[in-house]
């Protein structure tokens, strides 16, 4: 799936440009791997996304294979952040996430060049984040019981 990479297309549009399409195949995978695969119930439509960028990776078949979003500052953090992180599970081990990450980070600074980035990640992730030079900067601590941490992308990092 590796070279399926080059395939997929980069959309990162403010909320207000999704059509009701596009919206519905991204609130469906963030379902699927956040409340149905991570089996937490949870409120996804938390009233922030209206605020929000978001950076979709599309493929082929015009389905969601990569997908954050970009929250700014103020609103989940005195920083701006990086938000609702994943790859369906189609995409999981091709390098999607990486290049997600990868084009987040670009995005985030397109939107805001001078500013540091935090994002409340899932504990396991704590070294593929930090390979983006992410630090962590707070303990482990629970969020809707899955562990996590605070890690801060310092400001002039690529």
């Amino acid at each position: 799936m590796t070279n399926q990479l080059t395939q997929l297309r980069w959309q990162l549009t403010a909320f207000s440009e999704f059509s009701p399409e596009q919206l519905h195949k991204v609130y469906q995978a963030r379902c699927a791997v956040f409340i149905v695969e991570q089996n937490c119930p949870y409120q996804d439509i938390d009233g922030k996304d209206p605020l929000c960028h978001h950076l979709i990776a599309w493929d082929n078949n015009d389905e969601v294979a990569a997908y954050l979003r970009i929250v700014p500052a103020g609103i989940s953090y005195t920083e701006p952040s990086l938000g609702r992180v994943l790859s369906t599970q189609a995409w999981r081990a091709s390098g999607a996430g990486k290049a997600l990450i990868a084009n987040g980070i670009k995005a985030l600074r397109g939107l805001y060049p001078s500013a540091p980035v935090r994002i409340g990640a899932q504990a396991y992730l704590e070294k593929f984040y930090a390979s983006f030079g992410f630090q962590t900067v707070s303990d482990i601590y629970l969020e809707d019981d899955i562990p996590h941490i605070l890690m801060l992308l310092p400001a002039g990092s690529p």
